[in-house]
């Protein structure tokens, strides 16, 4: 994979006649056919005065020469990407059919979570090991790269300079609650059903306060990572920062990978992280399936519990179902329906909601004074009362504006 993603441009049937390596100009150029420069923009003025001596001869060439605003490049990065990998249509409309590559590493992904959780939390522990402190470790190693990096200073200058005019866009305020939300596996059950598993009288207080800082400390630890090679890919580009920096699975498999091209023993970094990238993702993948899982089996404990192999049996059953609903995001146009699960399903709308009505079920049917009991009867102590306010009024308030204000949008 690194090699496509690197080698020259036109060696492979998905590339387009904009494609061109940035860490390679002088090979991907020397691919070209002789007919190909021929009525067609030349990428760079630099050049013009070579491929005049190589292949426009006689005065009858006829040659067209770029200029800075109409100079259009792509990287074989995002080539492989859009065209090899996703083989993506022009449309929702555009389904096609599916891509067996895809399908076949979307199976190995539902075996992975079926290993790693249908012999319960216990062994589920033991994984989160590995899956959960491997990619800290690759993370600090590309953070390094990329602060040596030409570029990196403004991507990090980007990243940390803030924009207050984006405050008055309700998308900001959405996209920022909802990403919260989804970090922190709030709504989905996945915390609920792992904390369960804790006696009784487990901190629960001092537990959630430590997950916060860990999640958000990471969140902003990669945006270190991930905004100095996106300077990078800046400058190579000619591009400003806010041009290069996109939302979605793209920044991952592009961004990233880029910086990872740069690095020596390409081959070995890229095995790294893209295992790194399986960790994280197979990693989410369990925790959301354990707590749908635990609530089923909490709820009819006499089916599963009860059967030899009921636990091993069902959870085969729900992830090869799962596996079936996922083929639908492995054709041509399934990245179009996998945005839409993504935005209408797992989060945006959807989570806000969803926290909006859980906070009224537990502060407004249960009563926020016997929740403040029942913690007490488990840690001994209240906690602030400033969570009263927002289990009470600041997060319904919140969630319910990000609404409001984004319908109106």
């Amino acid at each position: 994979m690194t090699y496509w993603m690197t080698d020259s441009c036109y060696l492979h049937k998905w590339n387009s006649l904009k494609c061109r390596s940035e860490y390679d100009p002088i090979k991907c150029e020397s691919n070209r056919t002789i007919s190909e420069y021929f009525n067609v923009k030349i990428l760079t003025d630099d050049y013009l005065s070579e491929y005049k001596k190589l292949f426009f001869v006689g005065p009858k060439a006829n040659y067209t020469i770029c200029t800075q605003e109409d100079l259009s490049v792509i990287s074989p990065v995002k080539e492989f990407w859009d065209h090899r990998v996703l083989g993506i249509s022009s449309g929702i409309e555009e389904v096609g059919s599916i891509r067996w590559d895809l399908a076949l590493y979307l199976f190995i992904c539902w075996t992975i979570c079926y290993l790693c959780i249908f012999k319960g939390v216990k062994w589920t522990g033991k994984v989160v090991y590995l899956t959960a402190s491997f990619p800290y470790i690759m993370l600090f190693f590309l953070l390094i790269r990329g602060l040596t990096l030409p570029g990196a200073s403004l991507g990090l200058e980007f990243y940390l300079k803030p924009d207050f005019s984006k405050l008055m866009e309700s998308k900001v305020w959405v996209d920022a609650v909802t990403q919260v939300f989804f970090s922190y596996g709030l709504g989905l059950g996945a915390l609920v059903a792992l904390g369960s598993y804790n006696s009784y009288h487990n901190n629960v207080y001092k537990q959630a306060m430590t997950v916060c800082f860990v999640n958000s400390g990471t969140s902003v630890f990669a945006g270190f990572v991930i905004f100095s090679f996106i300077g990078y890919m800046a400058v190579q580009q000619g591009k400003t920062v806010a041009e290069v920096a996109q939302s979605g699975p793209g920044l991952l498999f592009l961004a990233y990978p880029s910086g990872i091209l740069q690095l020596p023993y390409t081959q070995v970094w890229s095995i790294l992280f893209f295992s790194m990238v399986l960790f994280l993702g197979v990693d989410s993948q369990f925790c959301t399936m354990e707590g749908f899982f635990t609530a089923l089996i909490d709820e009819f404990p006499h089916i599963i519990r009860g059967r030899k192999y009921g636990r091993e049996i069902f959870v085969l059953v729900i992830c090869f179902i799962s596996y079936l609903f996922g083929l639908t995001t492995v054709t041509n146009g399934g990245f179009y329906v996998f945005q839409l699960f993504d935005f209408y399903a797992a989060s945006g709308w959807a989570l806000l909601w969803l926290l909006f009505f859980e906070c009224i079920a537990i502060s407004w049917s249960v009563g926020i004074n016997r929740w403040y009991e029942h913690m007490k009867s488990m840690i001994g102590y209240y906690p602030s009362a400033w969570w009263k306010f927002c289990w009470v009024f600041a997060t319904p308030a919140v969630c319910m504006h990000g609404f409001i204000s984004n319908w109106y949008a």
